[in-house]
């Protein structure tokens, strides 16, 4: 049986993550705000590495944001700020 990679599961997470911001009524506008970027550009630019570790510093950097995104996803919220920090890398 072939391992994961930790930056693919990373990426996964991260990109859950953001479908879940996506759809939330408060949390996708802030996080547009945040980043300065539209609708448009994240959609367009979604799978790279620091897009994605800018959509978990996001979550980390708001820490009932980063635990309701965790909760959703059914995840420690510490899983989420560790694949931030190696993405982020």
């Amino acid at each position: 049986m072939r391992e994961r990679r930790p930056a693919e599961d990373d990426a996964t997470l991260a990109l859950r993550a953001l479908a879940h911001i996506a759809g939330d009524y408060d949390l996708g506008p802030r996080l547009l705000e945040m980043t300065g970027m539209d609708a448009a550009s994240l959609r367009a630019r979604a799978g790279e590495p620091a897009v994605l570790a800018a959509v978990l510093n996001f979550l980390t950097a708001h820490e009932p944001s980063l635990i309701e995104v965790a909760e959703a996803l059914d995840v420690p919220p510490q899983r989420l700020a560790d694949a931030a920090m190696r993405l982020d890398t």
